[in-house]
C-alpha cells in the first residue's frame, strides 16, 4: 500500500500542475491582447524606472540599469530579459525558454552537487519570490492599470 509521503508528494504535483495550467491559460489571454501587453509593460517600466519598488537602499535600480552586474543577480536578469520578450502574441512557450535557460546558465550548470543545486535553487526561489512581490506591492500601491 502506499504510504502517506508518496500520496502527499503525488497530490502536491497534481497542485502545481493544475496551478501552472491555470496560469498559462492566464497568461495567453494576456499576450493575445495588444493592449493589455502594452499596459503591462507600460506599468512594469514604470515602478522600475521611477523606483517604486522596495527593495533595500535601492539597489534595484543601480544594478538593473547595469547589464554587467545583472550577472551576479539571476532574479533580475529572469525580470530584464522576460521584459525585453514581452510583446503582443508572444507565445508563452518563449517565455517559458527564457527563464529555463537562465537558470540552466545560473543554478543547474554551475552545481557541482546535489547538496549546492539544492542551495542555489532554493536561495534563486526565495529572492525570485522576492522581487515579484516587491513588483506586485509597488503596482498594487501605484495603482497600475494592468494590477490584477
Amino acid at each position: 500500500s502506499l504510504s502517506l509521503t508518496e500520496v502527499t508528494v503525488f497530490i502536491k504535483r497534481l497542485r502545481r500542475k493544475t496551478d501552472l495550467s491555470n496560469m498559462a491559460k492566464t497568461m495567453r489571454t494576456v499576450l493575445n491582447s495588444n493592449s493589455k501587453v502594452t499596459v503591462l509593460r507600460s506599468d512594469l517600466h514604470a515602478v522600475i524606472d521611477q523606483g517604486f519598488l522596495d527593495v533595500p537602499g535601492n539597489l534595484f535600480q543601480k544594478k538593473f540599469r547595469n547589464p554587467e552586474e545583472l550577472q551576479n543577480d539571476i532574479e533580475l536578469k529572469c525580470l530584464n530579459d522576460l521584459m525585453s520578450l514581452l510583446a503582443p502574441s508572444t507565445d508563452i512557450r518563449v517565455l517559458l525558454n527564457c527563464v529555463f535557460s537562465n537558470l540552466q546558465a545560473f543554478v543547474i550548470q554551475p552545481s557541482r552537487s546535489k547538496e549546492e543545486f539544492r542551495k542555489l535553487a532554493s536561495d534563486f526561489q526565495l529572492r525570485w519570490n522576492f522581487l515579484l512581490s516587491a513588483v506586485s506591492k509597488a503596482m498594487t500601491l501605484n495603482y497600475a492599470d494592468s494590477f490584477g
